[in-house]
Protein backbone atom coordinates (compact mmCIF):
# COMPACT_ATOMS: atom_id res chain seq x y z
CA UNK A 1 0.00 0.00 0.00
CA UNK A 2 1.67 2.98 -0.95
CA UNK A 3 2.40 5.72 2.25
CA UNK A 4 1.12 8.94 1.40
CA UNK A 5 2.32 12.14 3.45
CA UNK A 6 3.29 15.77 1.66
CA UNK A 7 2.00 18.48 4.23
CA UNK A 8 1.95 22.18 2.69
CA UNK A 9 5.36 23.14 4.08
CA UNK A 10 7.17 20.55 2.00
CA UNK A 11 5.22 21.30 -0.99
CA UNK A 12 6.31 24.89 -0.79
CA UNK A 13 9.82 24.49 -0.04
CA UNK A 14 10.26 22.43 -3.14
CA UNK A 15 8.85 24.84 -4.99
CA UNK A 16 11.47 27.59 -3.61
CA UNK A 17 14.29 25.16 -4.48
CA UNK A 18 12.97 25.13 -7.72
CA UNK A 19 13.03 28.89 -7.88
CA UNK A 20 16.53 28.96 -6.41
CA UNK A 21 18.42 26.58 -7.46
CA UNK A 22 20.07 28.50 -10.37
CA UNK A 23 21.75 30.79 -7.71
CA UNK A 24 24.03 28.43 -6.89
CA UNK A 25 26.66 26.65 -8.85
CA UNK A 26 25.95 22.67 -7.26
CA UNK A 27 23.63 20.78 -5.09
CA UNK A 28 24.35 19.63 -1.74
CA UNK A 29 22.29 16.30 -1.42
CA UNK A 30 22.43 14.51 2.41
CA UNK A 31 21.38 10.92 2.73
CA UNK A 32 21.32 8.69 5.51
CA UNK A 33 24.38 5.85 5.29
CA UNK A 34 21.87 3.64 6.78
CA UNK A 35 20.00 4.04 4.05
CA UNK A 36 21.41 5.45 1.16
CA UNK A 37 18.97 5.01 -1.30
CA UNK A 38 15.76 5.21 0.38
CA UNK A 39 16.94 8.52 1.90
CA UNK A 40 17.55 9.80 -1.74
CA UNK A 41 14.47 11.78 -3.01
CA UNK A 42 13.01 10.70 -6.70
CA UNK A 43 11.58 13.63 -6.56
CA UNK A 44 14.29 16.37 -6.00
CA UNK A 45 16.43 15.21 -9.42
CA UNK A 46 14.00 17.04 -11.28
CA UNK A 47 14.76 20.40 -9.22
CA UNK A 48 18.70 20.14 -10.23
CA UNK A 49 18.42 21.20 -13.65
CA UNK A 50 21.95 18.89 -14.15
CA UNK A 51 23.85 20.67 -12.03
CA UNK A 52 26.66 18.97 -10.57
CA UNK A 53 25.82 17.16 -7.42
CA UNK A 54 27.74 16.19 -3.96
CA UNK A 55 25.78 13.08 -1.97
CA UNK A 56 26.88 13.64 1.46
CA UNK A 57 26.29 10.18 3.51
CA UNK A 58 25.46 11.31 6.92
CA UNK A 59 25.52 9.55 10.30
CA UNK A 60 27.95 7.27 8.52
CA UNK A 61 28.88 6.07 13.05
CA UNK A 62 25.84 4.33 12.92
CA UNK A 63 26.47 2.24 9.51
CA UNK A 64 28.39 -0.42 8.39
CA UNK A 65 31.37 0.79 7.32
CA UNK A 66 32.33 -1.78 4.12
CA UNK A 67 28.70 -1.14 3.19
CA UNK A 68 29.10 2.69 3.26
CA UNK A 69 32.06 2.29 0.98
CA UNK A 70 30.59 0.21 -1.65
CA UNK A 71 27.27 3.07 -1.81
CA UNK A 72 30.11 5.96 -2.35
CA UNK A 73 31.47 3.51 -5.55
CA UNK A 74 28.13 3.64 -6.58
CA UNK A 75 27.12 7.14 -6.60
CA UNK A 76 30.99 7.82 -7.81
CA UNK A 77 29.85 5.27 -10.67
CA UNK A 78 26.93 7.22 -11.28
CA UNK A 79 28.74 10.21 -11.86
CA UNK A 80 28.45 12.02 -8.31
CA UNK A 81 30.62 12.89 -6.02
CA UNK A 82 29.98 11.30 -2.53
CA UNK A 83 31.21 10.87 0.85
CA UNK A 84 30.40 9.86 4.00
CA UNK A 85 30.49 12.25 7.21
CA UNK A 86 30.09 11.82 10.85
CA UNK A 87 29.74 15.41 12.13
CA UNK A 88 31.51 15.30 15.31
CA UNK A 89 34.56 14.15 12.97
CA UNK A 90 36.55 17.86 12.19
CA UNK A 91 38.31 15.83 9.05
CA UNK A 92 35.23 14.78 7.81
CA UNK A 93 33.91 18.40 8.02
CA UNK A 94 36.86 19.51 6.13
CA UNK A 95 36.47 17.32 3.46
CA UNK A 96 33.17 18.50 3.26
CA UNK A 97 34.40 22.11 2.18
CA UNK A 98 36.88 20.59 0.50
CA UNK A 99 34.86 18.80 -2.01
CA UNK A 100 32.60 21.31 -2.16
CA UNK A 101 34.96 23.83 -3.28
CA UNK A 102 35.99 21.36 -5.82
CA UNK A 103 32.98 21.15 -6.95
CA UNK A 104 32.83 24.63 -7.19
CA UNK A 105 35.47 25.55 -9.22
CA UNK A 106 34.21 24.92 -12.79
CA UNK A 107 32.13 28.28 -12.03
CA UNK A 108 34.80 30.15 -10.84
CA UNK A 109 36.77 29.51 -13.63
CA UNK A 110 33.95 30.43 -15.96
CA UNK A 111 33.98 34.13 -13.65
CA UNK A 112 37.33 34.34 -14.01
CA UNK A 113 37.14 34.14 -18.04
CA UNK A 114 34.87 37.06 -17.92
CA UNK A 115 36.54 38.63 -15.76
CA UNK A 116 34.62 39.09 -12.82
CA UNK A 117 36.18 38.68 -9.66
CA UNK A 118 35.73 35.00 -7.86
CA UNK A 119 33.32 34.27 -5.15
CA UNK A 120 33.20 31.48 -2.67
CA UNK A 121 31.33 28.38 -4.24
CA UNK A 122 27.32 28.30 -3.58
CA UNK A 123 25.95 25.32 -3.13
CA UNK A 124 21.79 24.56 -2.26
CA UNK A 125 21.75 21.61 0.82
CA UNK A 126 18.92 19.65 -0.29
CA UNK A 127 17.33 16.65 1.82
CA UNK A 128 14.52 14.75 3.59
CA UNK A 129 13.29 15.56 7.03
CA UNK A 130 15.83 14.83 10.07
CA UNK A 131 18.70 13.63 7.43
CA UNK A 132 21.35 15.93 9.56
CA UNK A 133 21.26 19.24 7.66
CA UNK A 134 21.09 21.21 10.33
CA UNK A 135 23.83 19.98 12.64
CA UNK A 136 25.92 19.73 9.41
CA UNK A 137 25.55 23.40 8.93
CA UNK A 138 26.26 24.58 12.17
CA UNK A 139 29.37 22.34 12.55
CA UNK A 140 31.07 24.22 9.07
CA UNK A 141 29.73 27.35 10.25
CA UNK A 142 31.21 27.03 13.95
CA UNK A 143 28.53 28.54 15.55
CA UNK A 144 24.03 27.72 16.02
CA UNK A 145 22.44 29.32 13.02
CA UNK A 146 20.05 26.07 12.07
CA UNK A 147 17.95 24.84 14.20
CA UNK A 148 18.09 21.41 15.67
CA UNK A 149 15.67 18.65 16.78
CA UNK A 150 15.76 15.35 16.83
CA UNK A 151 12.26 15.11 14.52
CA UNK A 152 11.36 15.54 11.39
CA UNK A 153 10.75 18.98 10.33
CA UNK A 154 12.24 21.04 12.17
CA UNK A 155 13.77 23.64 9.38
CA UNK A 156 10.63 25.42 7.44
CA UNK A 157 12.58 28.07 5.46
CA UNK A 158 15.26 28.52 3.36
CA UNK A 159 18.38 30.66 4.45
CA UNK A 160 22.24 31.47 3.13
CA UNK A 161 24.53 30.10 5.65
CA UNK A 162 28.49 31.85 4.80
CA UNK A 163 30.97 28.76 5.95
CA UNK A 164 34.37 30.96 6.65
CA UNK A 165 34.37 32.51 3.30
CA UNK A 166 35.32 29.05 1.72
CA UNK A 167 31.23 28.38 0.69
CA UNK A 168 27.85 30.06 0.77
CA UNK A 169 24.96 27.21 1.64
CA UNK A 170 21.30 27.81 1.30
CA UNK A 171 20.08 25.45 3.44
CA UNK A 172 16.41 24.46 2.63
CA UNK A 173 13.54 22.75 4.46
CA UNK A 174 13.58 19.05 4.20
CA UNK A 175 11.31 17.48 1.61
CA UNK A 176 9.70 14.55 1.09
CA UNK A 177 7.98 13.32 -1.93
CA UNK A 178 4.51 12.73 -2.16
CA UNK A 179 3.98 9.17 -1.15
CA UNK A 180 6.73 5.68 -1.50
CA UNK A 181 5.63 3.14 -3.84
CA UNK A 182 7.12 0.52 -2.57
CA UNK A 183 6.36 0.06 1.30
CA UNK A 184 9.67 -1.59 1.81
CA UNK A 185 11.31 2.20 1.15
CA UNK A 186 8.53 3.10 4.39
CA UNK A 187 10.13 0.92 6.69
CA UNK A 188 13.89 1.71 6.47
CA UNK A 189 12.97 5.23 6.52
CA UNK A 190 10.82 4.87 9.52
CA UNK A 191 13.19 2.46 11.01
CA UNK A 192 15.95 5.36 11.00
CA UNK A 193 13.32 8.14 12.05
CA UNK A 194 13.18 9.80 9.35
CA UNK A 195 9.50 9.82 8.76
CA UNK A 196 7.06 10.31 11.86
CA UNK A 197 6.27 7.36 13.82
CA UNK A 198 2.93 8.24 13.27
CA UNK A 199 2.56 7.22 9.96
CA UNK A 200 3.49 3.78 9.80
CA UNK A 201 2.47 0.52 12.60
CA UNK A 202 5.61 0.48 14.95
CA UNK A 203 4.97 -3.28 15.37
CA UNK A 204 5.24 -3.45 11.46
CA UNK A 205 8.36 -1.36 11.20
CA UNK A 206 9.93 -3.36 14.33
CA UNK A 207 9.39 -6.75 12.28
CA UNK A 208 11.24 -5.51 9.35
CA UNK A 209 14.25 -4.23 11.48
CA UNK A 210 14.18 -7.75 12.92
CA UNK A 211 13.66 -10.39 9.92
CA UNK A 212 16.45 -8.00 8.41
CA UNK A 213 19.14 -8.39 11.51
CA UNK A 214 17.95 -12.04 11.28
CA UNK A 215 19.84 -12.23 7.64
CA UNK A 216 22.00 -9.51 7.28
CA UNK A 217 23.41 -8.59 11.30
CA UNK A 218 22.51 -11.43 13.48
CA UNK A 219 25.17 -11.03 16.15
CA UNK A 220 23.67 -8.01 17.81
CA UNK A 221 20.46 -9.28 17.90
CA UNK A 222 21.21 -12.80 19.85
CA UNK A 223 23.61 -10.56 21.43
CA UNK A 224 21.10 -7.70 22.81
CA UNK A 225 17.95 -8.99 23.22
CA UNK A 226 18.37 -13.12 22.66
CA UNK A 227 16.64 -13.62 19.30
CA UNK A 228 18.80 -16.13 16.85
CA UNK A 229 18.36 -15.99 13.08
CA UNK A 230 15.76 -19.47 13.13
CA UNK A 231 13.11 -17.64 15.50
CA UNK A 232 10.47 -16.75 13.22
CA UNK A 233 7.20 -16.08 14.97
CA UNK A 234 7.26 -12.78 15.07
CA UNK A 235 5.01 -12.93 18.40
CA UNK A 236 7.01 -15.43 20.32
CA UNK A 237 10.00 -12.46 19.50
CA UNK A 238 8.30 -9.55 20.36
CA UNK A 239 6.98 -11.42 23.89
CA UNK A 240 11.05 -12.69 23.99
CA UNK A 241 12.35 -9.15 23.74
CA UNK A 242 9.47 -7.66 26.53
CA UNK A 243 10.33 -10.05 28.79
CA UNK A 244 13.89 -9.65 28.52
CA UNK A 245 13.90 -5.96 28.79
CA UNK A 246 11.08 -5.54 31.09
CA UNK A 247 8.82 -4.31 28.68
CA UNK A 248 5.51 -5.41 30.39
CA UNK A 249 2.68 -4.07 31.97
CA UNK A 250 0.52 -4.45 35.04
CA UNK A 251 -0.16 -8.54 35.54
CA UNK A 252 3.11 -9.54 33.53
CA UNK A 253 1.82 -9.32 30.38
CA UNK A 254 3.90 -8.47 27.44
CA UNK A 255 3.42 -4.30 26.08
CA UNK A 256 4.05 -4.88 22.74
CA UNK A 257 3.95 -1.03 21.78
CA UNK A 258 7.10 -0.64 24.32
CA UNK A 259 8.96 -3.32 22.66
CA UNK A 260 8.28 -1.80 19.77
CA UNK A 261 9.80 2.11 20.99
CA UNK A 262 12.22 -0.01 22.78
CA UNK A 263 13.50 -1.65 19.47
CA UNK A 264 13.53 1.54 17.26
CA UNK A 265 15.30 3.59 20.16
CA UNK A 266 18.14 0.66 20.40
CA UNK A 267 18.10 0.86 16.76
CA UNK A 268 18.55 4.66 16.12
CA UNK A 269 20.98 5.12 19.06
CA UNK A 270 23.38 2.41 17.91
CA UNK A 271 23.46 -0.01 20.38
CA UNK A 272 22.27 -2.71 17.83
CA UNK A 273 25.65 -2.54 16.35
CA UNK A 274 26.84 -0.48 13.16
CA UNK A 275 23.97 -1.33 10.12
CA UNK A 276 23.00 -0.62 7.02
CA UNK A 277 19.38 -1.12 5.93
CA UNK A 278 20.02 -1.83 2.11
CA UNK A 279 22.56 -2.35 -0.27
CA UNK A 280 23.42 -1.11 -3.91
CA UNK A 281 21.95 -2.12 -6.85
CA UNK A 282 23.84 -3.89 -8.99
Amino acid sequence: MPIQWFPGHMAKAKREAEENVQLVDFVMELVDARAPLSSQNPMLQDILHQKPKMIVMMKKDLADASMTDRWIAYFNDQGMSAIAVDVNDQADMKQVVQTGQELGQEKQNKLKKKGVNPRSPRAMILGIPNVGKSTLINRLAHKKIAQIGDKPGVTKKQQWIKVKGDLELLDTPGILWPKFEEEIIGYRLAAIGTIKDQLLPLDDVVAFVIQYMQEHYPGPLLERYGIDRDMHDMWDIFVTIGKQRGALESGGNVNFEKVSGLVLNDLRAGKLGHLTMETPPQ
